[in-house]
């Protein structure tokens, strides 16, 4: 039975949206139509770049060929302008720009926290109707945020019971699971709440998550634990999972149970409640090829967080999402496996065909739901060239770049991906430990020295048809 709190609450949000899906009806037929483009990726996926570089691919058009508003003269200029929304921080364009332009270029630090950023597209409309009507402007809201925070969303069907369960079990083959499961085996959960302790649990259980992160796992949740900004250190963010059992009143499960649901009520609910609902395109950049070199069960937990990120596009299995979707979705996702530039170009109808097996179950119910999806390799920021070289007798298509960590110039060849992609998900699926027949390789490249032309953006692969995916059919 819901609790008086939780009722009026749920009363005041949809007041609220009422009020807000109102006035948006009202002004619409008045005001200049708006893209709101949700951008988010998980661990490592260049998302930060992405967005730099697509605003100023879309200022400076000249390398977006496959955006037809672009290729046909039909978006006449671009410019930054206030975002709508004060009280969310601004997107650093001009700083992460700056970075990647420099006479010593660098990657711009990956931002932690939500951001906002509006550019404006002043577009001469097309076809049989294009001579009665002049320019218009059409607003891109650019809605930046952690992927931690969407994988979130599955925890809102989940109990502190049922999370648990899940969470240690996943401890067993991950980096750091040990030591917290030898350190819970040795707390009493029924015993009188103690922070210290508690405090102690957390920290543990944070540091796996953080381990499993960087070795190439996806799942990682609850995702604020790495990244806790001013909330570090809250009770809010102190718990982790424990053996499911009756506890006992004031004892150190009990407690952590209520701030496992304190977490869903304030911190996992105001943010899809006030942000990703008001989305109407979404992108989601992902790491394939670090996840292919870190292993048959990353690739596996890839597979699986991609199937739950498109969960939360489907409303209706949970009463909250369902309230908070009134009358909008999502209309298009796009999953772009970044780090092409890593692959000569003979290599990435292989890395597409990967990530569109990788989401394909969970694709077809978000198509049927009415969400048009696509998946593509793309590279935000080109950072190699391409060459080929002579190996032991035998001709391989490498890329050649500036290595991240020694500056020096260096030719790569990551191995060769297989052409069907159950080659690679099949041994995930059933538990492999390894590749049997492969080993698949990764570099960190530094971003190349930039000599632009005027007119023309950063370089990239395939940007450009990302955005036509995203935006094309508005502009």
């Amino acid at each position: 039975m819901k609790g008086p709190a939780l009722v009026i609450g749920t009363i005041a949000d949809q007041i609220t949206r009422a009020a807000t899906e109102v006035t948006d009806t009202l002004t619409a037929p008045f005001a200049d139509p708006v893209i709101r483009l949700g951008v988010t990726g998980l661990s490592r996926a260049g998302k930060t770049v992405f967005i730099t570089s697509l605003i100023a691919n879309l200022m400076d058009r000249g390398r977006m060929s496959q955006l037809a508003a672009a290729a046909n003269g039909s978006i006449q200029t671009a410019y930054l302008q206030p975002q709508p929304d004060d009280t969310i921080p601004r997107f650093a364009y001009e700083t992460h720009l700056g970075c990647l332009t420099a006479t010593e270029p660098r990657w711009p630090e990956s931002t932690s926290r939500i951001s906002e950023l509006r550019l404006s597209l002043r577009v001469q409309p097309t076809g049989l109707l294009s001579g009665l009507s002049g320019p218009r402007t059409v607003h891109l809201d650019i809605v930046d945020y952690p992927g931690e925070w969407l994988l979130d969303l599955g925890l809102l069907d989940l109990s502190y019971a049922q999370w648990s369960e899940n969470a240690l079990a996943h401890m067993t083959n991950r980096p750091g699971g040990q030591a917290y499961l030898d350190q819970c085996k040795a707390t009493d959960p029924n015993a009188v709440l103690d922070e210290p302790t508690a405090l102690a649990l957390a920290e543990t259980f944070t540091s796996h998550l953080n381990q499993s992160r960087a070795a190439g796992y996806s799942d990682c949740t609850p995702g604020r634990f790495m990244l806790p900004g001013e909330m570090a250190g809250s009770p809010v963010l102190t718990f982790a999972p424990l053996p499911p059992a009756s506890f006992g009143r004031k004892s150190l499960g009990r407690e952590f149970e209520r701030r496992f649901e304190s977490y869903k009520r304030n911190i996992v609910r105001p943010f899809f409640r006030d942000h990703f609902a008001k989305i109407d395109r979404q992108i989601v950049l992902v790491d394939v090829l670090g996840a292919i070199h870190a292993g048959p069960a990353a690739l596996e937990d890839l597979r699986k967080t991609m199937a739950g990120i498109l969960g939360a596009f489907r409303p209706g299995r949970n009463a909250f999402l369902s309230r908070i979707f009134q009358g909008r979705r999502v209309e298009k996702i796009l999953f772009a496996a970044t780090k092409a530039d890593h692959l000569h170009h003979s290599q990435h109808p292989q890395l597409t065909a990967i990530t569109e097996a990788l989401l394909r179950e969970a694709r077809d119910r978000a198509d049927f739901s009415g969400a048009k999806t696509a998946a593509m390799s793309i590279a935000s920021l080109r950072t190699t060239v391409e060459d080929t070289m002579d190996h032991n007798g035998q001709q391989l298509d490498v890329v050649r770049g500036r290595l991240l960590d020694t500056g020096k110039q260096a030719a790569f060849y990551p191995g060769a991906l297989p052409k069907d992609p159950a080659h690679l998900l099949s041994p995930a699926r059933n538990g492999a430990q390894k590749w049997l027949d492969a080993d698949y390789g990764v570099m960190r490249f530094a971003p190349a020295r930039l000599t632009l032309q005027p007119g023309d953006g950063p370089p990239h692969i395939r940007l450009d048809k990302a955005a036509q995916f995203l935006l094309g059919d508005r502009l």
